[in-house]
């Protein structure tokens, strides 16, 4: 069996139909007509980084802040943007090339949270007859297009002066990315965990050539919420973020508990929920007022988001460089701080 059907992981990926379903820990099931003033509607894919989400509602953390929480899963990042952009959900879990894309939509939104970084989690594959990433050039590489995993991929390209324009793309989701390598149908191919670690350990004459433990702060994975929710609901906003991060408490003071609660989650072991936070930092509150808040930081979120945007202008992927500054709301990190 391929890696692509091992795992029911789709992290950040896109895909055609728009197709959700609940979270399997999902607080409360009320419907948008249903609503009251303490719903709360936001989307996420499968992905070790929302642990603590998963932990919060397994736990009940949530309720007891007094919110109904409607946390629906997606197979994409794509159909879940259609869904927050469409007015389905209230927040949405992102990544930040993805929400400068979604900055030049009309679609009224904050940052309101970083949620993780990857430190690790996401690489690119290369067999040994390749010496170095200029040995990129005139390659076939498998990877998912118009994804997080395309643009950092582009970014390792330019770092040593090549574009785009210089390799083949084979256009292939994350597992199927990881397949083709570890069949040898590729020699070169971007994707994360778990694929990433699977994929390596099993072709023998390659390794993990970059990964993202060598440019932390490229990709990192934001909660976003809708502006006129912001402003009509800040009480229900502010317990989805406290209880967030009460999750991330708990999976501290009882990693055990929360790694099972995770695993039965994604459906995969508690090891491999293990092996796959290595490569992820989850962002605690001093991390996230850094990255929110403190201009002189490495990670501090808006210059990211200026050199993404530019860079994916240059790329062609946007038409303009959206105004990213109205964007970062940190009030309910700062509140959450103080609770």
């Amino acid at each position: 069996m391929g890696l692509a059907n091992n795992f029911r992981f789709s992290r950040r990926h896109i895909v055609g139909a728009l197709t959700l379903g609940s979270l399997g820990l999902v607080a409360c099931g009320k419907s948008s007509t249903e609503a009251s003033s303490k719903a709360i509607r936001v989307g996420l894919v499968d992905w070790v980084g929302y642990s603590p989400l998963y932990v919060a509602l397994a736990k009940g953390i949530f309720k007891e802040l007094g919110i109904d929480l409607d946390a629906k899963t997606f197979q994409g990042n794509n159909e879940e943007k259609i869904a927050f952009v469409g007015g389905r959900l209230d927040g949405a879990a992102d990544v930040l090339s993805s929400g400068v894309e979604l900055a030049n939509s009309n679609k009224d939104f904050r940052i309101v949270m970083v949620i993780d970084r990857s430190v690790g989690a996401d690489g690119i594959l290369a067999s040994n007859k390749i010496a170095d990433l200029k040995g990129f050039q005139g390659q076939k590489v498998a990877l998912e297009e118009g994804t997080v995993s395309h643009y950092f991929f582009l970014q390792v390209l330019a770092g040593v002066g090549l574009t785009g324009k210089d390799i083949t793309i084979i256009n292939a989701s994350p597992g199927d990315a990881a397949a083709a390598y570890q069949s040898r149908n590729v020699d070169i191919a971007v994707t994360y965990a778990p694929f990433l670690g699977k994929a390596n350990a099993i072709r023998k004459d390659g390794r993990i050539i970059y990964d993202s433990s060598k440019n932390p702060y490229a990709i990192a994975d934001i909660y976003e919420f809708d502006a006129r929710f912001i402003e009509e609901h800040p009480d229900t906003l502010q317990a989805f973020v406290t209880g967030f991060f009460k999750g991330l408490d708990y999976i501290k003071a009882h990693p055990e508990e929360s790694a099972e609660i995770v695993a039965k989650e994604l459906k995969i072991t508690v090891a491999e929920v293990t092996e796959f936070l290595k490569g992820v930092q989850l962002a605690d509150i001093p991390t996230n007022l850094d990255m929110l808040t403190n201009p002189a930081s490495q990670g501090y979120v808006p210059k990211t988001m200026a050199t993404l945007a530019q860079f994916l202008l240059d790329q062609g992927q946007i038409k303009a460089i959206p105004d990213l500054a109205k964007l970062i709301e940190p009030k309910f990190v700062l509140a959450a701080q103080k609770a």
